[in-house]
């Protein structure tokens, strides 16, 4: 606890087929698993499949994918006006004194931006090979919502608006974006799933 350590996408081609698929077996895998724990309120232990971590790794790769997908795109690629993002940096002293409430409101905001500011990406850009990524994006955040939610961590959406919210800043290009997206699920996003105390058990 003394150190404060920081945390700063007309032939078919069969090889991009083959990653296509790759890319939507871990959103499947995670829908699976939710489902199969909605309809199965007998099982003894409850199936949490972000507790391993391998599905979120994924998510992550897939992120920074994206990233360097931005740092090779040369036009159609930038963002019109700046948006709000989440903070990504983690002081742990002020972390631990966050409750279990406190620290998932804390990730589920920041996923909202994130939500919002990638849709607004959206919108701006018109390089086809990147807006793939884009959407790509887009439906992880929204499985790693949705797998939260299966962890019965309360869902929660801000009140207020994006530029209200604490812990927030603004980014003006695209590469910051994509780089807060990256660094926020490595941190926060990973930091909460290894704190909730089903994870804790399930990894122990």
């Amino acid at each position: 606890m003394g150190n404060r350590r920081t945390y700063e996408p007309n032939h078919e081609d069969p090889v991009r087929g083959y990653a296509d698929t790759a890319m939507e077996f871990p959103r499947l895998l995670a829908l699976l698993l939710i489902v199969l724990e909605w309809t199965r309120p007998g099982l003894p232990s409850p199936l949490r499949p972000i507790c391993d971590l391998r599905v979120l790794n994924h998510f992550i790769k897939e992120a920074r994918d994206a990233e360097v997908a931005m740092k090779s795109c040369r036009e159609g690629c930038s963002l019109s006006e700046p948006v709000t993002v989440p903070q990504t940096r983690v002081d742990f002293d002020v972390w631990e004194k966050k409750n279990a409430l406190e620290q998932a409101q804390d990730v589920q905001s920041g996923l909202w931006l994130l939500q919002q500011a990638f849709g607004f990406f959206q919108t701006s850009v018109t390089n086809a090979a990147l807006h793939s990524h884009i959407d790509n994006s887009i439906r992880n955040l929204f499985s790693i919502s949705a797998v939260l939610r299966s962890l019965n961590i309360q869902e929660y959406t801000p009140s207020a608006s994006a530029a209200e919210l604490e812990g927030t800043w603004r980014v003006s290009s695209a590469t910051d974006l994509l780089q807060v997206h990256v660094n926020f699920l490595r941190g926060k996003v990973r930091l909460l799933l290894l704190d909730a105390q089903a994870c804790q058990q399930d990894l122990s």
